[in-house]
This record gives structure tokens, sequence and C-alpha cells, in this order.
């Protein structure tokens, strides 16, 4: 269920520029800080980040990066199932979150959020980020071009290369604009590759302005393609057995 000012889904990189906009709320502010998880408090976050002011929070593909005065940085990866949450201060609390940042009517809450890092350089080894206005497609390009044996739909989630696709976008671009997930980047024009960052961009943009996250073949095996009716194909892909959902005949 999706609750308002929650993230429900597996957090792509529209979620976490959708948060970040939420979280705007508390900039400027100095932030009472809890960590009621016993594995958020061991990370001594609180003495750190209490009575400090919040000068600013921002998207880095599927990170949340969050400045505070004095130069003290933290990051924030969701994994899979973790959300923030920005609500009236002093709500009631149910269960244990990782993270509570109090304003003075407003407060952030963290919620299942395994990665808490008082360091952004994980953030510096990213690349460009699909949600960049206009996107650096040219570097993305070149990045995905490492490695000339690897499957394109793999090649798309290594944050690595392009920062913030993760499975649903990809599947979506990748039927966008035609192409299968299984490609081997050395079987792939430069205008196929543009094509498909440029629907991943699109389609992710439409998303954070909207809240709308079509859904034409993500998690659609077995069912008709939307264009031509073939059932829709779905496979573990890459080291981390991520499933590619794809049509045979549209994305031959």
């Amino acid at each position: 269920m999706r609750t308002r000012g929650s993230l429900t889904r597996v957090p792509e990189g529209d979620s976490l520029a959708r948060a970040a906009r939420r979280l705007q709320v508390l900039v400027g502010e100095r932030v009472e800080v809890e960590t009621p998880h016993p594995r958020a408090a061991v990370k001594q976050l609180a003495p750190r980040l209490d009575g400090r002011r919040l000068l600013g929070v921002e998207a880095a593909g599927k990170n949340l990066i969050l400045r505070f005065e004095d130069g003290v940085v933290l990051r924030s990866h969701l994994r899979m199932s973790g959300r923030w949450q920005v609500r009236a201060r002093g709500s009631k609390l149910v269960g244990r979150p990782w993270l509570v940042l109090r304003g003075a009517e407003r407060e952030a809450v963290l919620w299942n959020g395994p990665v808490l890092e008082l360091d952004d350089r994980a953030v510096r080894r990213l690349g460009p980020d699909i949600l960049t206005e206009p996107p650096d497609l040219d570097a993305m390009i070149s990045n995905l071009r490492r490695d000339h044996r690897r499957a394109l739909g793999d090649a798309l989630l290594d944050q690595r290369l392009v920062a913030g696709i993760g499975n649903v976008w990809k599947a979506e671009a990748l039927w966008d604009a035609r192409v299968s997930p299984w490609r081997p980047m050395a079987e792939v024009s430069d205008e196929e590759l543009r094509a498909v960052l440029q629907a991943a961009h699109q389609l992710m943009t439409t998303s954070l302005e909207t809240g709308r996250e079509r859904r034409l073949v993500y998690n659609r095996a077995g069912r008709g393609c939307r264009r031509c009716g073939t059932p829709i194909e779905a496979r573990g892909q890459g080291d981390h057995n991520r499933t590619a959902y794809w049509c045979p005949v549209c994305q031959a």
C-alpha cells in the first residue's frame, strides 16, 4: 500500500529524487536527531548530527545526500525496501525507524535504511545521473562501452556507468527503444544506446514529476506485449540475477 509522503516500491533514482524534494521542508533548520533502531544507533550518528543545521538534501543516483553545517555529510541508500517518510513533528511512531530528523514542525523518518554513512565517497564513484537535465548521454555511452561482451541490460544497472536506473526502468526503457536486454554491448549501436538512455530519462522524469509509474513490460511475464501481443518473457540476468523482462519479437 502506498502512504502519503513515503516510498513503497523498490527505490530507483526517481524515488530518491522525490524523497529529496520532500525533505526540503527541513533544510535550513537545526534538527534533533534520534536513531531508535539498534543497528543505526551503533553508528553514532545522533551525537554527530544532533543540533546541526541541515544545509541541503539532494539525490545522487539511488543515494540521498544530506549536507549539514561544518561539512558533515550523511549518505543514505535504501537498498531494496528502505523508505523516507515526512510527517508532522510528534506523530506516533509504530516500530523502530533507523533515523529521525526533527525540525520545528515536520520530521523525516527513515525506515529499513541499512546504509547510513557519514561519508560521500561512494557517490563520487557514480556515473552520470540519468535524471540530470539534460542528461550527459555521451558520457553514459562511453561508460557503457567499457566492456563489449557485457549484456546491455546488465550494464544499465551498473551505477558506476549510469546512476539511477533500476530494474523497473531498465525493462521499460529497453522495451520503449525496442532493444533486447541480452544484446552484447558490441552489437548495440550508439543510436540504440542513445534511444534507450533517452527513454529512461523521459520515463523517470515523468514519474518524478507526476508520480505515475508506467508498467508496460516490467512484471508482465506471460502476458501479451502491448505492441504485438507476444507473451512477455522473463529470466534472471547478471551476477545479481535481477529479472529481465522483454518481448522476444519487439526486442529480438
